[in-house]
């Protein structure tokens, strides 16, 4: 290439050195958009990588679809690796991290190629930039998650993970190793369940299925089946989708028919007024009793 392609205006240059091109496909998902934008730093990085570098914290959840709150990754520089005594990557978009054999697995990723932190590492490095227990907790539910056709991790390697050493961060995971549970499919579900649970509440089932005359009526993403009280998050999804939210609505009636209460809350209900959310949940709890 000529110099005066090199110098296109058509072609991006995340860093020195690099070109890149191909326009990325936007959705109407922010979080994804963000996702793939930091996937297509993360692959134009790799040909600057030496064989000593990989991937970790942020870059490696990205790379494993590890969810982490919205602020970890607007703007995130790429998250590089290496192990001591070798010297960090420096250069702009770049964060430079340095560990140790024992405390830090290193794999290929099957998928993109990329030497990365298994999923393990992956969980126990980013307690260092989650100050929340919430978010450390989220993101091992993801980890362990039976949803998957096969978990990124077990609940066995996490502790191995924690168990491997001092590492920044290694109270919050110790405190969330507990409170880890391979049944919640979504960081919002994660979320909610310990908004309840921190409150006081009873910790609810986890995607309980429910059954009436007519046979399966749905999963309820957090219930109490005693009580006969379903907890559901809506998402985006079910606004953008009519299907969906037709379909949502059909279940939610099957469900109160059935003599069920369904609480619904949002993500700006989660984020803004948690307070009220598990207001609403106890009251819809004594009101059962």
């Amino acid at each position: 290439m000529s110099p005066g392609r090199l110098r296109g205006a058509d072609l991006g240059r995340p860093f020195r050195g690099i070109r890149t091109t191909g326009a990325r496909q936007e959705g109407d998902d922010p979080y994804g958009a963000i996702e793939a934008e930091h996937r297509h730093r993360m692959a134009a990085f790799a040909p600057l990588m030496h064989e000593r570098d990989f991937f970790s914290h942020v870059s490696a959840a990205v790379l494993y679809g590890i969810p982490l709150p919205l602020w970890a990754l607007v703007d995130a520089p790429v998250h590089v690796g290496v192990m001591a005594p070798g010297r960090l990557r420096r250069a702009a978009g770049i964060r430079g991290h340095q560990t140790t054999p024992a405390l830090s697995r290193i794999i290929t990723d099957p998928a993109s190629g990329m030497r990365t932190t298994d999923a393990a590492t992956t969980w126990a490095a980013l307690a260092r930039l989650l100050p929340r227990l919430e978010d450390v907790v989220a993101a091992g539910d993801a980890v362990i998650r039976e949803w998957r056709a096969e978990p990124l991790a077990s609940l066995a390697e996490l502790e191995a993970a924690v168990g491997a050493g001092r590492r920044v961060g290694i109270e919050r995971l110790r405190a969330a190793l507990p409170l880890l549970r391979p049944r919640s499919a979504s960081r919002q579900e994660s979320c909610l369940r310990l908004a309840l649970v921190f409150a006081g509440l009873p910790e609810p089932a986890l995607n309980h299925p429910v059954h009436d005359a007519r046979g399966y009526i749905g999963s309820v993403d957090l219930a109490y089946p005693r009580q006969r009280v379903a907890i559901e998050y809506e998402g985006e999804h079910h606004l953008r989708s009519q299907e969906q939210w037709a379909a949502d609505i059909q279940r939610y009636a099957r469900l109160r028919a059935a003599g069920w209460v369904v609480v619904q809350v949002t993500a700006r209900m989660l984020s803004h007024d948690p307070s009220a959310v598990v207001r609403d949940v106890r009251a819809a709890l004594r009101a059962a009793s």
